[in-house]
């Protein structure tokens, strides 16, 4: 035991020396072979124990937050994961992971388009901008995924101890985002010009795409594992259960994760209830298992979208018009339009919250079917802006009909397929 505490021991000092090595200006090619020489592999916990006592040793977290790109180049590779324990599928850990596999297929689409700018002629210039801008509003959907970082994760680690790397991680989270909205606002100029994202390739647009990628490797390397050593099963299912009211990115989890031996609703509708399991309006009650049998029901689609404009809530009928997934849920409303529609979602808003307008409706022909769509203002008893409802409605059959149905028939359902 004794030998393995020395050998750990051993590990961190050097590791510390070559790393503040590197804040000294050291070149980080020459630390890298260093490393290799004398450490080869790092447990990923004594990675993290290394940069709390840096900091609490006096090193400014400004400082790691600095060069904490240049400290993953030089380990990578390098960090040993054989004492991590196993992820469940649908585990809080493993829904990250899902995520930033998504997130990674978006960042080499939006390396590939971007390795083909200098060959794009000015007429094929809009539909290369519009593809960008697409991978982009994705990317920008990372937010959630850091935020439940932040919000969820984080604080178990720091009642652990482990107060300065995620400190670090948020600096780094809050650099990406930047990037992005930066990328995103060069993209949605009314003119723009290929010049424009020439400009901004080596600046702004390649090293926001590298530092989300590297993130993703900082996470399955160290994050995770370290995470999943600190939290016990019922801190994880704290998470689990506030998951949602952040938002899934890019993703929606194909498995419910159940842990053994932790307290747990018997329903789906008891988990989202008061104590009495009732739900309570002027007009009279429901529990919200009958209020969910209710919205699933009606043959139409509906999605709510709050007065920030982020998207809450959608129906999840059997026969939906327009396919959903959870991975919405707390993305903004506009990042969910293609980008060639996103000034009529931004016209309608802005007129239901001026209160110029309430009801804007749409019809459209889509395989066979016609389809009405339609946006309401929701507002409240004193006409303050709650958000925007919008229903969708398979007319068809509806247009078809003509005399009167008197006489009790019962419908197979299959016509609203």
């Amino acid at each position: 035991m004794s030998e393995l505490i020395d050998n750990s021991r051993h590990r961190k000092e050097r590791l510390k020396e070559l790393i503040l090595k590197l804040h000294e200006g050291e070149n980080p090619q020459r630390v890298r072979e260093e490393l290799l020489g004398t450490l080869q592999q790092i447990p990923y916990g004594e990675v993290v124990e290394v940069e709390q006592e840096l900091i609490s040793e006096g090193l400014p977290e400004s400082e790691v937050l600095r060069l904490c790109d240049i400290h993953g180049e030089v380990l990578d590779g390098h960090i040993d994961q054989s004492g991590a324990q196993f992820i469940p599928p649908g585990h809080p850990l493993d829904v990250f992971t899902q995520e930033n596999k998504e997130l990674l297929k978006v960042v080499d689409k939006a390396e590939s388009l971007l390795g083909t700018l200098y060959a794009v002629d000015e007429p094929g210039f809009r539909e290369f901008a519009l593809q960008i801008q697409a991978c982009f509003n994705d990317l920008m959907d990372v937010d959630k995924h850091y935020k439940r970082k932040e919000y969820l994760v984080f604080p178990y680690l720091e009642k652990a101890g482990i107060t300065g790397p995620p400190m670090v991680m948020w600096g780094k989270h809050d650099e990406i985002r930047e990037q992005l909205k930066g990328c995103i606002e060069i993209l949605r100029h009314p003119e723009l010009k290929k010049q424009d994202v020439e400009d901004a390739l080596e600046l702004l647009f390649i090293p926001v795409l590298k530092a989300l990628a590297d993130m993703t490797k900082k996470e399955r390397d160290i994050l995770f594992p370290m995470a999943m050593d600190l939290l016990t099963v019922e801190d994880w299912w704290n998470v689990h259960q506030q998951t949602l009211d952040f938002g899934f990115t890019l993703y929606d989890p194909e498995v419910e994760w159940r842990p053994e031996g932790v307290a747990q609703a018997d329903t789906e509708g008891e988990r989202f209830t008061g104590a009495d399991g009732v739900v309570r309006l002027p007009s009279g009650s429901f529990t919200a298992k009958e209020i969910m049998a209710i919205l699933n029901t009606i043959p139409v689609d509906m999605t709510f979208v709050d007065k920030n404009d982020k998207v809450k809530y959608f129906t999840q009928g059997e026969h939906r018009i327009f396919a959903r997934s959870r991975s919405i849920i707390n993305r903004d409303v506009r990042l969910c339009h293609p980008p060639g529609s996103v000034h009529i979602v931004e016209k309608i808003i802005g007129d239901f919250k001026s209160g110029k307008a309430s009801h804007a409706p749409f019809w459209i022909q889509m395989r066979g079917k016609f389809i009405l769509i339609e946006y309401y203002a929701l507002r409240d008893e004193h006409g303050e802006y709650l958000g925007t409802l919008e229903v969708s409605q398979d007319l068809t059959n509806a247009r078809n009909l003509e005399g009167e149905q008197r006489i009790l028939s019962y419908s197979s359902g299959k016509e609203q397929q």
